[in-house]
């Protein structure tokens, strides 16, 4: 039988191994046999009845819990049974915190080890209480934003909703004695980067993964960066195609806005703010990548977050927050929120990147049949002269203008599109000198051709 998760063989007793011990009663507990080789195969050991007093009273007096110890035989030969239960508190080795992770030991530091004592300890991460800051501190901007939409989202009694900031955040849970949680200072302080570097979001516009034009940060409490990142993506980052049903004018952009919003709201609830690394949204004309670390609990697997799941959030007041406003559910619906979005809106189903403690998510974007016939004919006649057309992009907009009215001149064109008339006119000496468009006839009274 072979070393695993709870199991661990040893031929002889050696003192270093009360680290094995601290490690599996930090995990789920296990069992370790000496006398025994890698594979299980029973050796035997000298000295057993010395080993029956040493290890109890070593794991008692350096780790400070008890095991059972037991002396067992197979064809004559002794060998030791060590079980250790898993430990409500954290268990240390000399100061050292090890854990039992699949059929290795673990020596924890940094963020590992914060988070792990977290646990032990039953405080969550965004529950610890930081001094040197008050309720007088936080602005007044933020608690307007939740005030409304927890009316809107009808998920908080009034009298709470009505009460001052201080009985609001203690209704919230958001106050230790006083003292503001991390949650709170995140939530409501207009800078919450004072006291966790990285707490903003960055939005790129990318035309390719190494040609960045343009970005923007998001800082500010969390409640506000909420309100602004979808409303930033939908207003900037993305045009709409305009049709008209009627003399209605109706927009429709290339991903779901319920979607894009469920997503990014999901990313800022629920991020691992201790790695002090922002939120990363990257905008393509076919694609938004959103990138986000966070800590997943350790018995999930991807299809437990694809799939249906009970909302277990590493930051259960942001969470609970975000919730009361109405940003998010509490069920662990938001991916099939989604899903939903995307399937109604006829965009293809999200993409999800799954590790650890990251996690990032792919939106396609929405491509009607002529667009994509467009697309690919277009590409091939234009990928030798390295001139690539792709959905949104400036080139790909000219042609969709002039197919419905090919006699505009280039500044009709400019104005149509909203942009300046020296971006055209270089895009479009591009196309005609690579045979995807002429004009036929003078400048005038001549019309554009697709080719």
């Amino acid at each position: 039988m072979a070393e695993s998760q709870n199991i661990e063989w040893k031929e002889s007793w050696r003192d270093e191994y009360l680290k094995w011990i601290c490690g599996f009663a930090n995990a789920q507990g296990g069992k370790i046999y000496i006398g025994t080789n890698d594979d299980g195969t029973v050796i035997g050991i000298q000295d057993s009845k010395k080993l029956m007093e040493d290890i109890p009273n070593k794991v008692r007096d350096i780790l400070g819990i008890i095991v059972d110890v037991n002396l067992l035989a197979e064809d004559e030969k002794e060998y030791i049974e060590i079980c250790v239960s898993p430990n409500t508190y954290p268990v240390n080795y000399r100061g050292e915190y090890h854990y039992r992770s699949g059929s290795t030991k673990q020596l924890l530091k940094g963020q590992a080890l914060n988070q792990f004592l977290l646990k032990k300890t039953g405080i969550t991460w965004d529950s610890v209480p930081i001094q040197d800051v008050a309720v007088r501190d936080l602005r007044n901007d933020s608690f307007d934003i939740f005030r409304e939409q927890a009316v809107l989202s009808k998920r908080m009694d009034k009298k709470d909703v009505d009460s001052s900031n201080e009985q609001l955040l203690d209704s919230l849970n958001l106050l230790d004695h006083g003292m503001l949680k991390r949650a709170a200072i995140l939530l409501f302080h207009h800078n919450p980067e004072k006291w966790i570097p990285g707490s903003y979001v960055k939005i790129g516009y990318f035309e390719t993964d190494s040609e960045l034009r343009y970005q923007d940060e998001i800082h500010g409490s969390l409640i506000s960066q909420a309100d602004r990142v979808v409303d930033l993506i939908f207003t900037k980052y993305l045009k709409a195609e305009i049709s008209y049903q009627g003399v209605t004018r109706v927009e429709t952009y290339p991903f779901p806005k319920e979607a894009i919003r469920e997503a990014v709201f999901n990313a800022i609830a629920h991020k691992f703010y201790g790695k002090l690394i922002p939120i990363q949204i990257k905008v393509y004309a076919d694609k938004i990548i959103i990138a986000n670390d966070c800590v997943f609990p350790d018995d999930w697997t991807v299809d437990d977050l694809m799939g249906s799941h009970r909302s277990r959030p590493y930051n259960p007041l942001i969470a609970n927050t975000f919730f009361r406003a109405g940003f998010i559910e509490a069920w662990g619906r938001g991916i099939e929120k989604i899903k939903d979005s995307c399937t109604q809106a006829g965009n293809p189903m999200p993409e999800y990147a799954v590790k650890k403690e990251d996690i990032m998510v792919t939106f396609r974007s929405l491509m009607t049949d002529t667009t994509q016939d467009t697309t690919q004919a277009v590409t091939q006649s234009t990928t030798q002269v390295g001139f690539q057309y792709i959905e949104n992009s400036i080139p790909m907009r000219i042609i969709k203008v002039i197919k419905d009215n090919p006699a505009l001149s280039q500044s009709q064109i400019a104005e149509m599109l909203g942009e300046k008339h020296d971006t055209i006119k270089y895009h479009m000496r591009k196309m005609r000198l690579s045979g995807v468009i002429e004009r036929e006839g003078s400048s005038q009274k001549g019309k554009w051709i697709i080719k």
